[in-house]
């Protein structure tokens, strides 16, 4: 496992299971930017990471907009930042199913994972570690066979956000349950980062770069509930070993308890 002093920049680090990720990275002796769409509760959980003598620095980013993550990109590029690692931990899940659910689940899950990683994609070191943040949930033995194959092989990135955009669609015209699609925004989200994972393995072999996916299983948290049998530290564990892979470590992999697993 590599060792070495480096940045990583985690998404939706100021609670759950993005907050142990920060703290067990800084433990490692990373410098952890943590980000978070709220800055108030960004700013309080830098600084309790910061009380435990952890290098942590906030930097406020919404993944759901554009705007926020070309100005997230900004800053780091002006100040020179590289970054180790990756990781795409922010997530939403909602009550309900509907378009609008199916719309804001997409644009943080899939879309906002995506295009984050398009913007930060210079800043990444060689042998750089790329973590997606999945779900068992995503897995396409958990798709109806005709979505399934929508999926499998990965299509391109852009037939791929397509691919999402229609599943939004079809919720939004009544015609999803018609067309195979299951009653699960979150789902399909997930499902298609799986996708995005697997896409963006092949496409970054030529930097050395390592793209992983990974199920942190149920944890106890505001989104996994209080029955969840996992804790927060057993959730990040493999997260964070993802994230601190070896240059020669594996690619394009499914991973949960450290152990590959089926798309």
């Amino acid at each position: 496992m590599a060792t070495e002093k480096g940045a990583v920049l985690v998404t939706g680090g100021n609670r759950g299971i993005g907050l142990e990720v920060c703290r067990q990275l800084g433990r490692r002796g990373m410098r952890v930017l943590l980000t978070a769409k709220e800055s108030a509760a960004g700013e309080a959980a830098t600084g309790a990471l910061r009380s435990e003598g952890l290098d942590v620095i906030f930097e406020p980013l919404d993944v759901a907009s554009q705007e926020s993550i070309d100005a997230l990109a900004a800053r780091l590029a002006q100040r020179e930042q590289r970054l180790a690692a990756l990781v795409n931990n922010a997530a939403i899940t909602l009550d309900g199913f509907g378009a609008d659910v199916a719309e804001r689940t997409s644009a943080v899950n899939f879309f906002g994972a995506w295009r984050l990683t398009e913007r930060l994609l210079p800043l990444l070191e060689e042998h750089g570690r790329l973590v997606m943040v999945s779900t068992g949930s995503g897995e396409l033995a958990n798709l109806p066979p005709e979505i399934r194959r929508r999926f499998d092989p990965p299509p391109s990135k852009e037939a791929l956000a397509a691919l999402v955009r229609e599943f939004v669609e079809d919720v939004r015209s009544g015609q999803y349950a018609r067309k195979g699609w299951p009653r699960s925004a979150y789902r399909i989200s997930k499902a298609a980062l799986n996708a995005l994972t697997r896409r963006l393995a092949e496409e970054l072999k030529g930097r050395r770069v390592l793209v992983n996916a990974v199920c942190p299983g149920w944890v106890r948290t505001r989104m996994g509930g209080s029955s969840a049998p996992r804790t927060a530290e057993q959730g990040a564990d493999t997260i964070v070993w993802a994230a601190l892979l070896p240059p020669e470590g594996p690619t394009g992999v499914f991973f949960r308890d450290r152990e590959p697993i089926d798309w």
